[in-house]
């Protein structure tokens, strides 16, 4: 079994930044791309950032390029989500996913292995 967990979540004013992190633990494979994806009350679950095994490869969802940035380390079998400037609109539900192989995914289907989540609030 592979566990999953999510931290660094909390309350920010638009503007700030906060760090959050995750941690696989467990029977994991050798290799695993891995992502970060949020969901908002009401809104469906999407990807904001992901990563290959390597860290040589990263995708960000338009709407947080040149303000989010993700970094693993594979020492650690740990990932990371550094968000800057924060906006109202990053407000959600935080969520981190493992899927075997050397590549990252987009899709929530594709991922394996799913942390709880760490909620993020953007405050005015």
């Amino acid at each position: 079994q592979v566990q999953v967990v999510e931290s660094g979540g909390g309350l920010v004013q638009a503007g700030g930044s906060l760090r959050l992190s995750c941690a696989a633990s467990g029977r994991t494979s050798s290799t695993y791309g891995m992502g970060w994806f949020r969901q908002a009350p009401g809104k469906e679950r999407e990807i904001v950032a992901a990563i290959n095994w390597s860290g040589t490869s990263t995708h960000y969802t338009d709407s947080v390029k040149g303000r989010f940035t993700i970094s693993r380390n594979n020492g650690k079998n740990t990932a990371y989500l550094q968000m800057n400037r924060l906006k109202l609109e990053d407000t959600a539900v935080y969520y981190c996913a493992l899927r075997r192989g050397l590549s990252f995914a987009t899709t929530p289907r594709e991922y394996d292995y799913w942390g709880q989540g760490t909620q993020v609030t953007v405050s005015s």
